[in-house]
């Protein structure tokens, strides 16, 4: 029974041909959508083609929402190529059957310049709100669960939060849930630094991205009850006298704004 949509980021199509054939080989996947970042690029044999901003959007995540018509939706982050293990797609929704979860995530293998190394992930807790929090490159989530968070998003349009309001709208009523074996490899074909790619992660350090991760993380606060509102007091230094005084020298470099 096909159970599986599946949603790839579509920027390399040497890499991507070879991570749809995979896919394809699935008894479970129903339909692929390529997420394609630049115009103009063709859809490959079986799939569908959905032109984003950004696989980070608020857009992308309701596009791939409309579309999420079987009972789990797949969504693979990179454009290197996706090795899917034996039977792991099987095994990923055993488990999501068996636990309930909203979405699930597993350890995974790198291959780069030849090299296989192994890159393990942690369990998710309640109070995990980093944004570059690890969960692999490859994210199976339960539909309904995806529409639902999907659905609470009609105020916000997130240009880089985007999956992350996802991922914290869909905790809130699903457990995100880490299986704790090697399920796939990321096969990097395209070892150049990362600047000199067409089509590279934003980098995290950027000023507009943090902004938006803290606004969807306090909207995630306020939507669970943690959110604690910031509140001052004035300080009459005058009224008190010090023995001592100091001074706080903190040396950074061109980090006004963010300090400020």
């Amino acid at each position: 029974m096909k159970k599986i949509n599946a949603f790839i980021l579509y920027s390399q199509p040497e890499q991507a041909v070879k991570t749809v054939a995979a896919l394809q080989q699935s008894e479970l996947v129903n339909t692929i959508y390529l997420l394609a970042p630049q115009k103009g690029l063709q859809p490959l044999q079986g799939t569908e083609i959905i032109e984003i901003d950004s696989i980070q959007s608020t857009r992308t995540i309701q596009a791939i929402a409309e579309r999420s018509t079987s009972e789990y939706t797949l969504i693979y982050q990179k454009s290197s190529v996706l090795q899917l293990g034996y039977f792991a797609l099987e095994r990923m929704l055993r488990i999501a059957e068996d636990s309930s979860a909203g979405m699930l995530y597993a350890d995974y293998y790198a291959m780069v310049d030849g090299t296989k190394k192994n890159h393990p992930v942690i369990d998710y807790q309640e109070g995990s709100l980093r944004d570059d929090f690890n969960f692999g490159s490859l994210l199976v989530y339960r539909a309904q669960a995806l529409k639902d968070a999907a659905g609470k998003m009609s105020g916000t349009d997130y240009r880089y939060a985007g999956l992350y309001d996802l991922r914290l709208k869909v905790s809130q009523a699903h457990p995100l849930v880490h299986i704790n074996e090697y399920l796939y490899t990321e096969i990097e074909e395209d070892t150049r630094k990362s600047g000199e790619k067409i089509f590279d992660y934003v980098d995290p350090k950027n000023r507009k991205v943090q902004i938006e991760m803290e606004q969807a993380c306090t909207e995630h606060l306020k939507d669970v009850g943690a959110f604690l509102k910031p509140q001052f007091k004035t300080i009459a230094f005058n009224d008190t006298h010090f023995e001592f005084e100091a001074s706080v020298i903190i040396p950074v470099r061109n980090r006004i704004k963010t300090i400020s």
